[in-house]
């Protein structure tokens, strides 16, 4: 299908000047508008002799695949990311959020994490290992995709209902979110996502009497609302230990000294595991859910006039659900919560494999451990969702794997989405080095 190019050609781009081309594309979704960004990427990839193919469900929401032939001596392996981002509305950045500047050692702007950065390292080791006439052990599947944010259905969910013929064969795959740094104390870990929590989306209907704006309601819709709301503030739903949240907290509590190992390990024991995470301050939010089913209220719709009192609210409830759970499990755990006289409905539910395919897991840690031998692998369980999702339905397993060797006083999760998002120049070329090494390797899996 595409070929590959002779070993003649010039070094590919660094991974920050392929950051800096695609940050200056504005591709906030909505509206998206990624077609411009693709064929960028689409000109650079044939400039290195690759073939590419441009699939859209419409026409601005381009998605692209191209496949690096190899050796025919391992399976297809596919790298793939997703060029939109998130808004920037009411945010206030230090540089322009589409300028990809390059300063104090960091690349600034939208997407810089989410996923460009991802992006650049990935076409920057795809790119070098052409250029330089290695053929990797199998096929490299290279697909680069529109509307993640907002759901897939322009991007992952659109190409594997239409086209899922374009991966046939290809087992694992790497994608976002994992392989970049969580410090506890002074130890390194890298966290590799292997599976993810399910998106389940509801609509909660709280119905009361209605009636004049002049005249006092008491236990009225509003009321109701505001009952359902602070319940959900102040309780979480149950408690549950999973298999991968238990292996990954004892892998980090086994590399752990002291008594900071054997409190971790505790995270496990039922009784202990909320209280410790209140304990732990940040790390204990980062924890906490990955043990819960989770909900949380967005949209809130009701009344039509100032002097009349509504009868009926609709609220949305975005429910994420950990692996092995079902819709019907979150309404019986919220029914305990809120009470019986809401109406709860699911809109939406995207389920994931209960169990991950662990196989290319160790492979992965090595990697890390070959760049950064203080580094210490977990498996991660994703607490949102990602493309990962639409590809499982083609049984393919994908491992979050986007390495960064972040700084310590970095926090990733208060930068991703938010105002001054940036990467450092340093952590860029560690995860190209890591994929190039994934890419040349990745048969002895």
């Amino acid at each position: 299908m595409m070929r590959a190019s002779s070993p003649a050609l010039s070094d590919p781009p660094s991974p920050v000047e392929i950051l800096q081309k695609l940050i200056r594309f504005d591709t906030t979704n909505p509206p998206g508008d990624e077609r411009a960004c693709i064929l960028y990427i689409r000109d650079l990839l044939q400039s290195f002799g690759i073939q590419t193919h441009i699939l859209a469900k419409e026409e601005n929401r381009a998605n692209l695949v191209a496949r690096i032939p190899g050796r025919g001596k391992a399976p297809t392996l596919m790298l793939y990311g997703h060029v939109d981002v998130v808004t920037t509305t009411h945010q206030e950045w230090t540089y322009p959020p589409f300028e990809g500047k390059l300063a104090d050692g960091y690349v600034w702007g939208r997407g810089a994490l989410d996923m460009k950065g991802g992006l650049s390292m990935m076409l920057h080791a795809v790119l070098d290992v052409v250029a330089k006439g290695c053929p990797p052990a199998g096929d490299i599947l290279l697909v680069i995709l529109s509307d993640e944010e907002s759901g897939g259905r322009m991007g992952a969910g659109f190409l594997v209902d239409q086209y899922p013929e374009t991966f046939d064969g290809v087992r694992y795959a790497l994608g976002e979110f994992g392989g970049h740094t969580n410090y506890i104390g002074s130890r390194r870990f890298y966290p590799i996502q292997i599976a993810e929590k399910q998106l389940c989306w509801m609509k909660a209907t709280v119905r009361g009497p209605g009636g004049h704006g002049a005249r006092p309601m008491r236990n009225g819709a509003m009321a109701r609302l505001g009952k359902m709301l602070t319940a959900l503030d102040r309780r979480r739903l149950p408690l549950h230990v999973t298999p991968v949240a238990r292996q990954m907290v004892k892998t980090m509590a086994d590399n752990l000294p002291g008594l900071r190992g054997v409190a971790l390990r505790q995270l496990c024991n039922p009784c202990l595991t909320d209280f410790l995470m209140k304990l732990m301050g940040e790390n204990g939010k980062t924890l906490e859910p990955l043990f819960h089913n989770t909900v949380n209220a967005t949209i809130v719709r009701g009344g039509e006039k100032i002097n009349v009192v509504p009868s009926e609210i609709m609220v949305n409830l975005d429910v994420r659900l950990l692996p092995g759970f079902k819709p019907e499990d979150a309404i019986r755990e919220l029914r305990r919560i809120i009470g019986t006289d809401i109406v709860l409905e699911v809109t939406r539910f995207d389920p994931c494999p209960s169990k991950p395919d662990m196989n290319m897991f160790a492979f992965l840690g090595d990697v890390i451990r070959q760049i950064d031998p203080d580094g210490v692998p977990v498996p991660l369980l994703m607490p949102a969702v990602t493309d990962a999702r639409h590809f499982a339905r083609l049984g393919i397993q994908t491992y979050g794997f986007t390495p960064m060797k972040l700084p310590p006083d970095f926090n990733y999760f208060e930068t991703i989405h938010g105002a001054d998002e940036r990467i450092p120049v340093s952590a860029l070329a560690f995860g190209a080095r890591a994929l190039r090494e994934v890419i040349l390797e990745y048969a002895a899996c």
